[in-house]
């Protein structure tokens, strides 16, 4: 793994511990200490992920303008910002207001920062996004059970943590991004580019791709939401609910031997291998929907761990392959796009259906709108058999 890679793998490993003090306990905060309803914690959570995919979507277009250094310095001061102010007043409407500022914040981070990775290490292919892809979950596994900790003690200072963790990624990118080259064939002539599609068959693929991949989202996204007060109305503590987010970071760390042979298999086939990690969602989420115990739903989070390994870096690879010269940061905001009008939709739309079928009949019907997502990867690549110009896809 080149040098240079290392600064960005450390950097993402950074910024998600700071995020994952909040969006594991955002509903938990808003429906336990703040009173809301989980349809209105929903739609407040709607509103930060609608504000993550105009981040998304600019931060992928300032990274082929201005490059990633600037958009992801950008990104992180106005994190600083709105963090502060939490820090001092998270009541009600403040909270709603700063809360979606982070989301647009945070959108404008990710794209620079897997468009960086491919542009850096374009040789690496699915190697250069699983290692961004580690280096978020090996922070899903300390940032939760961190924010469990921190919150018994006191939920008022996860906002304070989360600015500290925010603070040292600014420091990170800072001296450390400042210089990272950009390979000159992914990235050539981009401030002449105009923003018209020139190149169809790729982007309706993308986008055929990418809508499968926002529906796993929209279901993914129930365990940060409604499985979490869900989890604790049986029983489950807070402490214990977090701990099932450390399980899944550490898992994705430690089961790579595990799925080697796996990948190694299928690494020219991502097509299969999202197939496969898709067919492993649905099954774990057949599983917590009758999950009655903190034993339940640990087994479920392990089955759902393995599909996401197998499945979430290959959508990244897909789009970077899919990308024409210097489209590289807009095909990585597309896809972080996506994910983010997943969450975006899924917290208010699995809220509305708890309350009016409960929780077992919410996630069986999610679980089957997800299965779509399996159409969607079989038939992505049509567009490209028809256009003249076919990139090697597999």
């Amino acid at each position: 793994m080149p040098k240079n890679v290392r600064l960005l793998v450390i950097g993402m490993f950074v910024n998600v511990i700071g995020n994952s003090f909040l969006w594991p306990l955002n509903t938990i905060y808003m429906h336990e200490y703040l009173g809301k309803s989980l349809s209105v914690a929903g739609l407040v959570l709607m509103a930060n992920a609608g504000a993550g995919v105009v981040g998304n979507l600019l931060g992928g277009f300032l990274f082929d303008r201005i490059g990633g250094f600037k958009s992801i310095i950008g990104g992180i001061t106005l994190s600083l910002l709105a963090l502060l102010y939490l820090i001092y007043d998270h009541s009600w409407y403040p909270y709603i207001i700063f809360l979606t500022v982070l989301g647009f914040s945070g959108g404008v981070i990710f794209p620079s920062m897997y468009a960086m990775v491919g542009t850096i290490w374009p040789e690496g292919g699915r190697k250069a996004f699983n290692s961004i892809y580690l280096a978020q979950n090996v922070g899903v596994a300390i940032g939760p059970a961190l924010a469990g900790f921190i919150a018994s003690v006191h939920i008022d200072y996860i906002f304070s943590a989360n600015f500290l963790f925010y603070l040292i990624f600014f420091f990170i990118a800072f001296f450390g991004y400042k210089k990272l080259e950009i390979a000159p064939d992914r990235h050539t002539d981009i401030i002449r580019e105009t923003a018209k599609i020139k190149q169809k068959a790729p982007f309706i693929a993308l986008l055929i791709l990418t809508s499968g991949y926002l529906l796993t989202w929209l279901v993914y996204s129930q365990w940060s939401t409604t499985i979490s007060t869900h989890a604790l109305s049986l029983g489950v503590t807070l402490k214990e609910y977090s701990f099932i987010w450390t399980i899944n970071g550490l898992l994705i760390v430690i089961g790579q031997p595990i799925i080697k042979p796996i990948i190694k298999r299928l690494e020219k086939q991502l097509k299969a291998q999202m197939i496969l990690g898709t067919a492993i969602f649905i099954v774990s989420f057949i599983v917590v929907s009758f999950a009655g115990s903190f034993k339940m739903f640990i087994i479920s989070m392990i089955i759902l761990t393995f599909g996401e390994m197998i499945v979430w870096p290959a959508i990244p690879t897909l789009a970077s392959q899919l990308a024409p010269k210097g489209r590289d940061g807009f095909y990585q905001g597309v896809v972080n796009s996506a994910a983010t009008i997943g969450r975006m939709i899924g917290p208010f739309a699995g809220g509305v259906l708890v309350e009016i079928y409960g929780m077992k009949a919410m996630l069986l019907l999610l679980t089957s709108l997800m299965s779509i997502s399996i159409v969607t990867t079989l038939l992505y690549d049509r567009p490209l058999k028809s256009s003249e110009q076919k990139p090697e896809i597999p």
